[in-house]
This record gives C-alpha cells, structure tokens and sequence, in this order.
C-alpha cells in the first residue's frame, strides 16, 4: 500500500496533476533528506538540538510530577490545597505561554524546554495520582496482615501496581514533551527541527517540509516504541 501510495504521487507530480509546489514529491523528499544528513550533515545538528530539548524537558517534568504525586498520595490535604491553582494553570494554553517564555528565557533551547516541561508535567502528575490509587486494596491490606514494611508495601506492591497506569502518562508526556518543543522552535528559534520547518514553510520548498513531516513522525514513532518495550519489561 505504501509502496503503491508513493507512486501515484510521484506520477501525480511528474503528469502535473498535483502542484509540486504544494504537495512536493517523494524523489524530492529523499534527495532533501540524504542532502541534509549524508552531503552537508546540518539536520543532524538541528535534530540534535530537538532531542536533546525533548528529553530534557521530559525528565524534569516526568520527575517532578512523580514527586508531587507521591506527595499528593502521602498528604491529600496537600493535593487539596494546590488542587485549584494546578487546575487554573493546567487549563491555560502552553502555547500562548510560548512569548512569556521566549521572554524569560531567550531564544534559546531554555524556552524550549520550560514549554516541553508544562506540557508534560500536568499529564505525568495526573497519571500518577491515579496509578498509585488505582491499586488494589486487597493487595494492600493482605500485605500488612502479612507483615509488610512500609518500603517494602510501596516498592512490591503499590509501584508494582500502578505501573501501567504511570507509563501510560509517561508515554503520553514524552510525544507531548516533543510537540512542545518543535511547537516552541517554530514560534522563534536559533535551531532545531521546528526552526527548519518553518524556515522551509516560508520559502515554499514542500519537498524539505515533507521530508522533516516524515523525519518527525519516525521519531515519534521511536520514543513511543522504546516506552512501551521499557513498560513491558518493567
């Protein structure tokens, strides 16, 4: 199928039935690609500033949601307390905060970061609040009858438990994490995919667009992956 897919765009191109213009084609795909990582090596540099944005943003953010959810877990008079401001700052639009950030932290991959890191927290945090109290209080209760520790209650039972509930928040806080970095380059930037993208936008060349459409999804496609082998072993 997408083999098939492919070369009815080509043809479509080639016999000027689709504007090359508008939706590129994808001989000009590959060619902006090999040009850009095998000939002049300068989307490796934009890549590597994208990744390196993504993951950052993710760690800090998925870590300090972990704290505050164990902390929400321990003390519900805590979560009751900071319930209404995480919701009022939950609720506002990233995006809109991306001038505010540009702002306080340059144009750099700083702004970046702080945009992946708010849109990935509030995801993570909620997650896993509810993984931990989704457990299982029969597993719970049995356990302490039997003599449980404490640390031994959180680490063989409650986190065991809530796991897959977690990753699926870490799943989703990664992609996110990544669409708040491009979302964040294509706003202003020095580098980075979503500068490239946007360079590209402006001066019409669609092959170039295509090719770093088809670039992002692959990583996509790869983050998600290597979260989902990581849940499966955990």
């Amino acid at each position: 199928f997408v083999a098939a897919f492919l070369a009815l765009w080509e043809y479509g191109v080639r016999s000027d039935f689709l504007p090359q213009t508008f939706f590129g084609h994808p001989a000009g795909i590959a060619a902006y690609l090999w040009d850009g990582f095998a000939v002049k090596r300068d989307l490796w540099r934009e890549l590597g500033y994208t990744v390196a944005g993504t993951l950052i943003s993710f760690f800090g953010g998925s870590i300090a949601a972990l704290a505050l959810g164990l902390v929400f877990v321990m003390f519900p008079k805590v979560e009751h307390a900071l319930d209404p401001y995480l919701m009022v700052l939950n609720a506002m639009p990233r995006f809109a905060l991306a001038p505010l950030f540009l702002l306080w932290f340059g144009l750099g991959i700083g702004s970046k970061i702080a945009v992946g890191m708010s849109l990935a927290f509030f995801i993570v945090l909620a997650n896993t609040v509810a993984g931990i109290r989704g457990v299982s209080q029969d597993l719970v209760i049995l356990s302490r009858s039997l003599g449980a520790t404490p640390s031994q209650l959180f680490f063989k039972v409650t986190l065991p438990g809530a796991v897959p509930v977690i990753f699926s928040g870490l799943r989703l806080g990664l992609i996110f994490s990544m669409l708040g970095v491009i979302g964040g380059e294509i706003i202003a930037a020095e580098h980075g995919l979503g500068q490239t993208l946007s360079y590209l936008q402006s001066t019409f060349n669609m092959d170039g667009v295509m090719g770093l459409l088809v670039l992002l999804a692959s990583l996509g496609l790869l983050v998600t992956g290597g979260m989902t082998r990581l849940e499966r072993s955990l």
